[in-house]
């Protein structure tokens, strides 16, 4: 990765944090994307000698500046990470979810991510070559009872998209695209919500690997796949981190 330019959208979360230190520590110069978190990214960045950079990736406008502001700072682009999601806190079954949460559900996850794909494989179609990593999520792959406008979006990454788009950068020649599918991560976040022993025990209770994966766990995952040297033959495929998942419990 020495050399590589690396852009992280969501960079300053959980997950995130871990992918931009994972990417700094095999030499490539990282590129924080933050909308909220300006201290927390910009914290990161002085860390990690990285640049942070603002955009609101809902807006494909704002996502076309973000990938033109990097390449104008950095001087390239060789790999994008598409991370930034959000995930609604309260748990409820579809028909109490409001078409208003369904839609800033799918925005911030689904629409943020096709956003900044668009973008990244524009600049890439000129360049020739590119590595796009998109995140999504075990919900999307066994769904989750409670959040099935998380689930639809992230399911909607890891089918649909992944497998168009990888065919879509045939025609480019030099560019790859897969996904990474956490499953239950124990970010700050969660720590922060509450681990408890019967919770770890729902969670991996049909997991082969009886623990659940950290931050770290899925930052190395998506730096072998970013990788021309360990990956260059893999692209259109969904890696999970969950343990050996093979479903969740039904409530």
């Amino acid at each position: 990765m020495a050399g590589k330019v690396v852009l992280v959208t969501g960079g300053a979360g959980g997950i995130g944090r871990a992918i931009c230190r994972a990417f700094s520590s095999e030499g490539a110069r990282v590129v924080i994307h933050y909308h909220q978190s300006s201290e927390s990214a910009q914290s990161l960045a002085n860390e990690l000698g990285a640049v942070a950079m603002y955009a609101d990736l809902r807006d494909p406008i704002s996502a076309n500046e973000l990938i033109s502001n990097v390449t104008s700072k950095l001087g390239s682009l060789d790999i994008c990470v598409a991370n930034a999601g959000s995930y609604p806190p309260v748990s409820k079954p579809l028909w109490e979810i409001s078409a208003e949460r369904w839609s800033e559900t799918l925005a911030s996850n689904l629409d943020v991510t096709v956003n900044t794909a668009r973008s990244f494989l524009s600049h890439a179609s000129g360049s020739g070559s590119g590595s796009l990593v998109m995140i999504g999520s075990t919900a999307g792959i066994y769904g989750e009872s409670g959040h099935s406008d998380y689930a639809a979006a992230k399911g909607a990454i890891t089918s649909g998209l992944l497998m168009s788009l990888k065919n879509d950068v045939s025609r480019i020649g030099g560019v790859r695209v897969n996904a990474v599918a956490p499953g239950w991560t124990v970010t700050p976040k969660k720590v922060e919500q509450g681990v408890d022993d019967e919770m770890v025990e729902r969670a991996t209770a049909t997991m082969s690997l009886k623990k659940l994966a950290t931050p770290e766990d899925v930052a190395r995952i998506v730096v072998v796949l970013s990788s021309d040297e360990l990956s260059g033959h893999v692209t259109g495929q969904v890696i999970e981190v969950a343990g050996g998942m093979e479903g969740r419990l039904i409530p």
